[in-house]
This record gives structure tokens, sequence and C-alpha cells, in this order.
């Protein structure tokens, strides 16, 4: 084993002092401030010692305002490697998007090649062999891979065969890996070169976003900055992941253990999407041996201790670079001189154990011990002592390693990776992990879990197994709602995933209501609500105390459980994991940046789907093939967009050099900068539905929707009119008897209300009216309708149905409306318990339903409803198209997605 040790002190700490308790105060938000985002609802404090300053290639830096050098190529028509664009695409199809097999591109060559031989012309590939080594040769995203082995060089012991065994550990140039994704030019619209702190214009409140925007990054920048040398560069913090990854259940060896790599000045979303902003840096070891030897402490120590040896030769290549800067050139064309830094890591429970050092069933941020014996369990909601680097130094110098062991948690014989790099805390770059801590384990794991066990504690068998199915009729009954996944047996199958937990999470607290004492459903509801909170792509000062209220909420409504008697204790590591949340956003800013879900997204296309692609003999290095091409023709799509030849498709640039593209042609994407956008489907359903408002009225059984149209016209005519359009005699309305369009559905598009300065992306959904959708029942969505936009949340805000989308001209002008019938809200306030509006359907003085005509700008986005099950069980008969018709009263679904968590409160 001391062929793996390494000196606990190496690397500089500096005298770092991570105590949670002691935080440098926020600098004056009217200090060094530039406003951000349109309307100067925001404005910035940027970091003045490491600012990012541009520099020439020799790191001499530039005068403010100083272009960038010209690019080094800007040839239009330069393919290199691939002849032109119709043989780029077609690599690009093939390889990275059908993902061919090689056989199968040969036959498909072959079958392009039979159709040309007329024209004596060829396809753009001879064969798969052709295909592959195009893109090998291609010069850009070449990153090698390289590779190390690892051996046990301690004490030799008899009939320890992993003592003998050479472990091979492959990875690429994080620094190379680090430059590439500075240097892409598609991040130079979502990119941070400088830490920043960023205030609201009204109220000067901090608020939390991308991660410069954290104190993590701030904190280093200052420690960094100590040293005159580094003032003006660009800090670029390393953010790493690793998680093992099973690619099939049918074979012997299956599993992989990837290590990412990303980089914190890119934004949020573009680590989170499919943009290159999360690459594979490395593949570690994972030794084995006999069942004999498996949990031997020696076999353990060593494994672990490999792991972090791996880790620290994979990113030693950044080290230099972490104390003096270097000159890189970045995607906007200007040099920079950059800082490197170990940021967060990305990691489960059992990931951080080893990461940290620990013991299991402690927590890797704190001192705190999970315990299993309920006599000596302890309130897990206390304040206790950090962890930092420098106090586990002191006490591996002053205790035994079994006092370390018992009372600390620590395994004296580790030596975490990060003490080989300077500013390197593993304690303190523990980042949260939304997925699991959360997703799958408070409320899937934990309070899913304890219901069943509540009904089954306190009903008989039989009494329980109803109610359990009754709870599956109610989430298989709820209505269709855009991106919500259904359930159509209920939530009672074996094999779960972060989706379909995601999934749940929308609709299983009104499932439960009725069956499960109140403090059951107030649990629920906090947890719910924390969940949303720090799920938020922008979080405010107010959103922490939320935050924090939403805790403490479930910490006390949680008890219900332990009264019951259906948990015992509350020693948990993923519940105990939430009262770290609001130091980390404060850290790290916005969660969903580095939750666990994003390393598992890319298992998918860095491990999984480059494994089926194999021949299963020696998969590994299939997959470091595959990967390295990926990254060869993602790389080439990026420089071929730059230099703007990737415009319209293959067909349309090839007509185009025909002579046959009207040039002038103008695509209207809509407006960009709108809170909300609604507009009609592109086609009416002019031979299916009515043409006549007459005919509409038939199709939808509403006698009085001529004279609904009269007063909407009245209305339309007249807004500034003080009467109410129900008030006005019928005669005095306008009459239509033109024709009018009908339309199936409508698109919203809008942005999440927490942003403010409206760049976080547009959110786009479809509001369904169709008398057949799918050809199978009729769907008729619910919206959100902008009655008072002054008031917040559902007081300004009223819910209705849409029965039918439609247009007609009148008198020159357009008009876009929708036929709905309006939902009334049954109290002033949300219902106390589950936190949600309930709604039911309205009704006129005479007892019909309450229907008008409304312009679809007053539509905000759609609604979701699920209904106020009560007590009473389920017909089995009930169908999910069923749900808006079936019930007197509906909960408005404020967990239905993010954005309606925002506007529904």
């Amino acid at each position: 084993m001391d062929g793996l040790r390494k000196k606990r002190r190496q690397g500089d700490c500096n005298n770092y002092n991570m105590d949670e308790r002691s935080r440098t105060p926020s600098p004056r938000p009217d200090i060094n401030a530039e406003f951000v985002g349109p309307r100067d609802l925001l404005y910035r404090n940027y970091h003045t010692g490491l600012d990012g300053r541009p520099c020439d290639i020799d790191g001499v830096f530039l005068p403010p305002g100083a272009p960038p050098p010209p690019p080094e190529n800007v040839v239009t028509d330069d393919w290199t490697p691939f002849r032109n664009r119709l043989e780029f695409e077609t690599a690009e199809f093939l390889y990275t998007q059908n993902q061919m097999p090689a056989g199968q591109i040969d036959r498909l060559l072959d079958i392009w090649a039979s159709t040309l031989t007329n024209h004596n012309d060829k396809p753009p590939f001879a064969d798969h062999r052709d295909l592959y080594n195009v893109i090998d040769s291609s010069p850009f995203g070449d990153v090698k891979w390289q590779s190390f082995t690892i051996a046990y060089d301690g004490e030799r012991l008899e009939n320890k065969p992993w003592m003998d065994d050479t472990y091979e550990v492959w990875f690429r140039n994080p620094r190379e890996v680090v430059h590439n994704m500075l240097a892409n030019p598609s991040y130079t619209n979502d990119i941070d070169y400088h830490p920043y702190r960023e205030y609201s214009t009204e109220g000067d409140k901090r608020q939390w976003k991308d991660f410069m925007s954290g104190d993590w990054a701030w904190d280093q920048a200052d420690e960094i900055a100590k040293d005159p040398s580094t003032l003006g560069s660009t800090f670029v913090p390393v953010i790493l992941g690793s998680d093992k990854t099973t690619v099939s259940v049918g074979t012997g060896n299956n599993e992989y253990y990837p290590l990412y790599a990303s980089i914190g000045n890119i934004h949020n979303n573009i680590r989170r999407a499919h943009r290159d902003g999360v690459a594979v840096i490395g593949f570690l070891a994972m030794p084995k041996t006999t069942q004999e030897h498996a949990e031997e402490p020696s076999f353990r120590q060593f494994r672990r201790q490999l792991f972090h040896s791996s880790l620290s030769k994979i990113l030693e290549p950044l080290k230099p670079g972490m104390t003096s800067p270097e000159v890189v050139r970045f995607g906007d064309g200007h040099y920079r001189r950059v800082i490197y830094g170990l940021g967060p890591y990305i990691a489960d429970y059992e990931e951080q154990v080893l990461l940290a050092c620990i013991v299991r069933n402690w927590c890797p941020k704190c001192l705190m011990l999970f315990y299993r014996c309920v006599a000596n369990c302890v309130n897990l909601d206390e304040d206790v002592l950090p962890r930092t680097r420098e106090y586990t130094e002191t006490l591996v110098e002053e205790a035994l390693p079994g006092d370390l062991w018992e009372d600390f948690g620590i395994v004296a014989q580790l030596v975490p990776f990060t003490n080989d790099f300077p500013r390197a805390d593993i304690h303190q770059m523990l980042s949260p992990d939304i997925l699991h801590q959360l997703i799958k384990g408070a409320f899937k794991d934990h309070l899913v879990t304890w219901v069943e066990k509540y009904l089954r504690h306190t009903h008989s068998k039989r009494t329980a197994d109803k109610i359990m199915d009754d709870i599956d009729r109610r989430i298989a009954a709820v209505a269709s709602f855009s991106g919500l996944r259904r359930f159509p047996q209920g939530c009672g199958f074996k094999q779960w995933t972060g989706d379909d937990s995601k999934a749940l999470m929308k609709v299983y607290l009104p499932a439960i209501e009725g069956h499960v004492p109140t403090d059951v459903v107030r649990a629920f509801r906090a947890l719910l609500d924390f969940c949303y909170l720090v799920r938020r792509n922008i979080i405010t000062e107010d959103s922490l105390l939320e935050i924090e209220d939403a805790l403490s909420r479930f910490h006390r409504y949680r008890e219900i459980f332990r009264t019951t008697g259906v948990v015992f204790h509350f020693s948990l590591p993923r519940q105990h994991s939430l009262m770290h949340y609001a130091r980390n956003i404060r850290l790290f800013a916005a969660p969903n940046g580095l939750c666990s879900s994003i390393t598992e997204n890319k298992h998918i296309k860095a491990v999984k789907e480059p494994w089926r692609r194999s021949s299963r003999y020696n998969a590994l290095g299939q997959i470091l093939l595959t990967n390295q091409r990926l990254d060869k023709l993602s790389a080439a799509r990026v420089d071929f967009m730059r230099r703007g030849m990737l415009t319209g498709t293959c067909l349309s640039a090839a007509m185009s050099a025909l002579g046959n593209i009207d040039e002038d042609l103008d695509i209207d994407d809509g407006p960009t900068v709108l809170q909300a956008f609604v507009q009609l489907a592109r086609t009416p359903q002019s031979k299916k539905r009515a043409q006549t408002i007459p005919t509409l009225a038939d199709e939808l059984d509403i006698p009085r929707l001529p004279d609904l149209l009269g007063r909407f016209l009245f209305q339309q005519l007249h807004p500034n009119d003080p009467c109410d359009p129900f008030d006005i005699p019928l005669a005095e309305c306008p009459l239509y008897p033109g024709k009018i369009s009908v339309f199936n559905s409508a698109s919203s598009r809008f942005y999440a209300p927490s942003d403010l300065s409206g760049i976080g992306g547009m959110r786009v959904e479809h509001i369904r009216a169709c008398p057949s959708w799918r050809n199978e029942y009729p769907r008729n969505d619910c919206v959100f309708v902008n009655t008072d936009s002054s008031l917040p949340g559902m007081q300004g805000l009223e819910v209705a149905r849409v029965r039918a989308f439609f247009s007609f001209q009148y008198q020159g002008k357009v008009y876009p409306c929708a036929v709905i019938r309006w939902f009334d809200k049954v109290d002033d306030a949300a219902d106390e318990d589950t936190g949600m509006w309930m709604v039911r359907p309205g009704f006129r003085a005479n007892n019909t339903p309450e229907y008008a005509i409304i312009h679809i700008d007053t539509i905000y986005r759609a609604a979701h409803l699920i209904p106020l099950y009560g007590t009473e069980f389920l017909s089995q008969e009930l169908k999910f198209y069923h749900s808006y018709d079936a019930f007197q009263a509906y909960y408005v679904n404020k967990y239905a997605d993010h954005h309606a968590f925002e506007i529904a409160f």
C-alpha cells in the first residue's frame, strides 16, 4: 500500500479557511456595478482582480475595446478533411445521428453507388473504412487517448492475487479538453470570464444563477489574486464528475467507470444540454478479486487509494496552470491568461464517501454520523462542525487512526487526490445532488415508500391493498398535459428511473389525499416545495428564505411517520443533505447546473451507445475510439458553423448554388422578449371542422356562441368602455356572419417569472383543443388567463378550459380567439395542506355552463388540473380523458412543471 501513499501535506493549502460559519460579507452592491439584460432590471459586481482581460498571444494585455486577432481560417468552402458539405453531413448522419453499424453503412453506400453509375458519379464514401479514415483525419477536437498502469507495490502477502495484478487507466489530457471548451465559438454568448455577484435593481437583492455568480468562484479569485502575477487573468474552475455505470445486464464484465470534466465558466444550460459542455476525460480502473479477499480491509483500502491516485495522475497536466497563468484562445477570438482550479465534484453519496475519504454513514460535508441503531440516533437537523481540509489534517496529525475512524469518520490511511492541488478542499467541493438526494432519495425511496408502510401499518392487508390500488387509479386518471409522463398502471412497478420519479412528483400529492393523515400531505408538500425551489434556474435571496422555510416545515411534518411507528428515526444521509443546500447555493449558485443527472445523461452518449456499437470484445478500446470520432465531428460542425457554412439544409445549399432559391425569403420566428406569447397552429382544420359560428355552436353544443362572439367584438372595438360586455344589449353588439378558421391547437412561448432579464431561454408548449386526439378521444386542455398582470400569482390569473381555437377577419383585422369555459376559484387563497389553489367549473345564474370567447393574447400558458378525489374510491371505468368532466372540483397543479410552480402560487 505504501506505493500508493502520498504525503498528506502535498499541495499548497495556503491556510485556506473554509469554515462555513465565518463567511466574508458580500461587497456593497453599488461598487463596480454594470447593468445586464434588457430594461436594466439586473446589475452585476464583477471581480476586479481576476477580470478576464483580453491579451495577445504573448500574454500582453490589450487596451480596452481592442478587437481580437483575425480568425485563423475564414475560408467558406474549405471542408477539410471532407471534400464538400454532402460528405460532412453524410458522415455526421451515419456516425453521430443514426449510429449505423459498419455492415449497414457498406450496404447503404453500395445501393447509393448503384444509382449513380449511369451518371458516372459515386457516393461520398467507398465503404465504412473510408468513412472512418476521413473522420480520423480531422484536425478538429483531436485529443488523443493515453493510458498508464498502476500496481500494488507494498508488502506482498501470499495468496493475495490482487497484489500481483496491474490496473490500466485510460485518460485524455484534461488541459487540452479544457482548451477546446474555452475555444468553442458556440459558447461565446454563454460563458463568463470572471466571477460576479448579481443583484436586482429593485431592492438590491442578490440572486444566483450560473456557476460564476456563486461565492466559491469569488473566494477562489480573491485567493488567487494575492499573487500579483495573476491579476487580469480568467479563473477557469474545472468541474469533475464520476460514477460507475452498467451497459448491459446480460454480459459478464458490464461495468465502466467514466470520469467527466466541464468548466464553471459556461452557463448551466450549456452543461445540461447536449452541447459538449461535459466531456469524458477518463475511464478509471475497477479492481476486482476473489470473494475470499473482496471484503478484506487491505484490498478495500487499496481500491480506494487507487481511485485517488488515478485522479491525481489524470489531472496532473492542469497543476502548473493553477499557480502560473497560461495564455489560451477563447471562442470570441481573444486570447486570455487563465488560472485553473479544481471546482465542484458531481457525485452521489457512495461516491462522495469515497472522495472524502470518510467512513460510510458519515456526512462528507460535516461531522454528522448517521446511526442505524435507534438508541444512538441524534438530531440530524442540528448545526454541527463542517469538515474542512485544514481541520482534517490537524486531526490526522494529532489523533490515532482508530479514534479518527470511530469519533470523526475519517479513514486515516487514505489521502484525497485534492491534497495534490492548491486551493482544493474536497469537503467543500462536493456539490448538491438533486437527482439522488431529493428526487430518488427523499421523495421516492423515503416518502413514497413510507406512505405504503403507513397504510400497511394502520390497515389490514386487504384494506391497504385496496387503498394502494385506488392511489394507482388516481394517478392513472390524471388528465394529459404537455411534457407530463403518464402512469397507465399507477406507480406500482419495480424498475424506477430518475425520470419516473420526477414525473411521479407532479401528480402524487392529490392522489394520496384522503387516504393519509393531513401531516403526511403537508410533509409531501413541504418536500415538493423544497425540490421545486432548489431546481429553479435562478435563485434569489427571497427564494433562499422560502427554501429554509420549506425545509423547516418538512422536518416538522415528517414526524408523523415516526409517531405512527412507520420509521424509528430520520438518520438518513440523503435527507440530512438538505441541510447543506442553502449554503451550497451561495457557494455554487443554482444546483441544477451541478446535478448528477448531467453525468447520468452523459453515460448514454459516452459509454452506453458506444458500447452497443462495439463488437463487445475488448469493448473499451472501441468505446474510446467512438468518443474520439464523435468529438471530431462535433468540433468540425462548430467550426463550419463559425464560418457560416451550414446555413439552411444540404439540399437548400445545393439548390442555392444552382440559383433556385429566393434569397429574400424571410422567416419570422416570433417575438423573443415578451414574457408570454401565444399563437394558433399553422394549419386550420378547414375540411373537418366548422367554418361558420353557427356550425361551430352546433359542434360544441353552445347555442349562445353567436351572442358571445358579438360581445367579444364589442369589447375588442371598445377596449376603454368601462361597462361589462355582458351588460351591453345584444342589439348594440356587432354581428359576424362570415367564415371562420378552426384550429386544433395553439402554441405558447414564455419565460419563467424568476428570469427578470429574459435571457434564460423560452419554454414552448402546445395547447390542444381537438375533438379526436390521436383518433381516440377528445382533448381540451386548460389554460391560465391573465386578468390582472399587476397582481401576483393566481390573484391575477383565472383558469379556463379551451373548447376550440378559431380566427376570423372583421373590418380588415384578424382576431385569433379561443372558446373557453371558465373555472371559479373555490377560495381566495391556496389550500393550506397541499399549497395548491382549488377551482370548480363555472356556472351562470341559470345553472348553465359559463362560456366566453377571449383573445388568445390573454392566455398565458397551459394549466393542469388534478381532481379533488376526497375519500371516495375511484371507479375502475374512469379514464384519464374523462378527468376534466367527471369531478366537481380540482387542484391547479403547480407541480406540473417549474414554470407553473412560479406562477400558480
